[in-house]
């Protein structure tokens, strides 16, 4: 089970650290609640706003063919830290997602998955064993509604549940707040003061009763072929449980050509 969410993650730390930036944002939300946080404005000065956003959002959305990565995963839940995990990603753009889980001190790999739109094979190289799942198993694992381009935006550092005909934008301390809400959660972004890249997401579940969080900060950016890329990614996620995220990609290229077949040996058994 916890495999399944390791494959669904991918990305990212717990909450933000102790910093000046972190007071100016908690100071400008309310604890568990954003629907309130930025009121519509109607100046001139808030349009401008909100336009210029817009088109800095565009302009930074990662678009590609392919995407290959490997990255160093930390992790730590309720029971305390877990085994780090080195993970090699490959994504062919809407078709597949391809994933080597391997235990770091080891060296040896563990774990290989292939995701596509609509299903997951995951083979468990230790017990020499094969499961295949639907994607809504994933969903059922880690309690998010995913589908497959909500885990590629994830894994390549997009926007995740952001409505755009909801939003609303506010600056504050030179940082943009930009609030809105779907059907599943209520999303506050935090976009940085000089390109507006992506800084923090913040997502509180729709549903009161669930009490469900997530928080997902973004640093280390680095640019390649025009592309802005957070290198360095946290992220925590809270219901009944906690799990606490770190993910530091140690290298990653775009666009160029890879595989992303999943050969199952003879001997392997149907799970």
């Amino acid at each position: 089970m916890k495999t399944f969410f390791y494959l669904t993650i991918l990305s990212s730390i717990f909450l933000f650290s102790c910093s000046p930036t972190k007071r100016v944002i908690n100071n400008a939300i309310a604890p568990k609640d954003t629907t309130n946080v930025i009121r519509d404005q109607t100046s001139k000065e808030a349009i401008q706003l909100a336009q210029t956003t817009r088109e800095n959002l565009q302009k930074n959305y990662i678009d590609f063919k392919t995407f290959s990565a490997k990255i160093k995963v930390e992790s730590q839940d309720s029971k305390g830290k877990n085994p780090d995990i080195t993970a090699v990603v490959r994504i062919v753009k809407d078709s597949a997602i391809w994933i080597s889980l391997s235990a770091t001190f080891l060296n040896v790999e563990v774990y290989r998955a292939l995701i596509t739109k609509d299903s997951v094979v995951l083979m468990d190289k230790r017990e020499k064993t094969v499961q295949y799942r639907s994607l809504d198993y994933l969903q059922e694992v880690t309690k998010i509604p995913f589908d497959f381009k909500t885990l590629q935006d994830l894994l390549i550092g997009n926007p995740i549940f952001f409505n755009d005909q909801s939003a609303t934008f506010k600056k504050v301390d030179n940082y943009i707040l930009v609030n809105s809400s779907d059907a599943n959660f209520k999303n506050l972004m935090t976009l940085t003061p000089d390109n507006s890249l992506l800084y923090r997401i913040k997502l509180d579940d729709v549903d009161m009763a669930r009490n469900r969080t997530a928080n997902i900060s973004y640093d280390e950016y680095e640019k390649s072929n025009d592309v802005s890329f957070s290198t360095y990614r946290e992220l925590s996620i809270s219901e009944k449980n906690k799990l606490d995220v770190q993910m530091k990609y140690k290298q990653f290229d775009f666009n160029k050509d890879l595989s992303v077949g999943l050969t199952i040996p003879k001997n392997y058994k149907r799970k």
